[in-house]
């Protein structure tokens, strides 16, 4: 369903459902410990990607017939699972990246908006087409994408149920690079190399003030002088601007 491998400051997250890598209540599960192992395991950039030849075609099918019928209360329940998962994934103190390899639809895009980077293969398509079924995408869809792109596009893609291509969501901010089928798994890897390579502590705090950026309540400018706090006082920080300054006088 979900592999999890570590691989130094790495940990690579695996999408391997068939036939689609369909989202339903065990796969949040699954999920969820691989998160824990994330964190316990202090890894640096966590890289999410699929073995099939699609990314992620979003809800399973066989479970949203099983509970088509249920007390709606009881349905939107089992849908805040996606909304917390995938803000937990969003919070994650290391750096995400999603490696779209192929469509990206309804969940799955929510998924992948979820993550602070994203690198697309040109043939990959994205979509959320909820409303197109009287519904609306109900894991974050309508607020990460607003946020990300712009009122504008999201009224768009959203309310008309559009499906965009690789080049459309580079232009409109939705995936940071697009590479060629061949090229998409190195170009991958190299992103996650120069991201593993930052300090830990730095990126965690910085990625913490960003996401207060816009956010009610949240104190942005207070959160940067907190983080600076704990920065200024780190071994690692400490010891990366004392190498900085020596190499600049020199």
């Amino acid at each position: 369903m979900i592999d999890f491998d570590v691989d130094g400051r790495v940990g690579v997250v695996t999408l391997n459902r068939d036939p689609v890598n369909g989202l339903n209540d065990a796969w949040v599960a699954r999920l969820e410990e691989v998160l824990d192992g994330a964190e316990a395991q202090n890894i640096g950039v966590l890289h999410i990607r699929s073995a099939l030849k699609i990314f992620c075609g979003g809800a399973d099918l066989n479970q949203i017939r099983e509970r088509f019928d249920w007390p709606v209360e009881d349905q939107l329940k089992s849908g805040r699972l996606y909304q917390e998962i995938f803000a937990r994934l969003e919070s994650f103190p290391g750096v995400t990246l999603a490696e779209i390899n192929g469509a990206a639809f309804g969940g799955g895009l929510e998924l992948a908006l979820a993550c602070d980077l994203r690198v697309a293969s040109s043939r990959a398509k994205f979509s959320l087409p909820e409303v197109g079924l009287g519904l609306l995408p109900g894991a974050g869809g309508t607020q990460r994408l607003t946020r990300l792109c712009g009122r504008a596009t999201a009224l768009r893609m959203i309310l008309g149920a559009e499906v965009v291509d690789a080049q459309e969501a580079l232009s409109r901010g939705i995936v940071h690079w697009v590479a060629e089928p061949q090229n998409l798994t190195t170009e991958a890897a190299a992103i996650v190399g120069r991201y593993a390579k930052m300090p830990g502590m730095a990126v965690s705090a910085a990625k913490a003030a960003i996401l207060a950026a816009g956010k009610a309540g949240a104190d942005g400018f207070e959160m940067e002088t907190s983080g600076l706090r704990g920065l200024f006082l780190s071994a690692e920080t400490r010891a990366l601007v004392t190498a900085f300054l020596a190499h600049q006088k020199s």
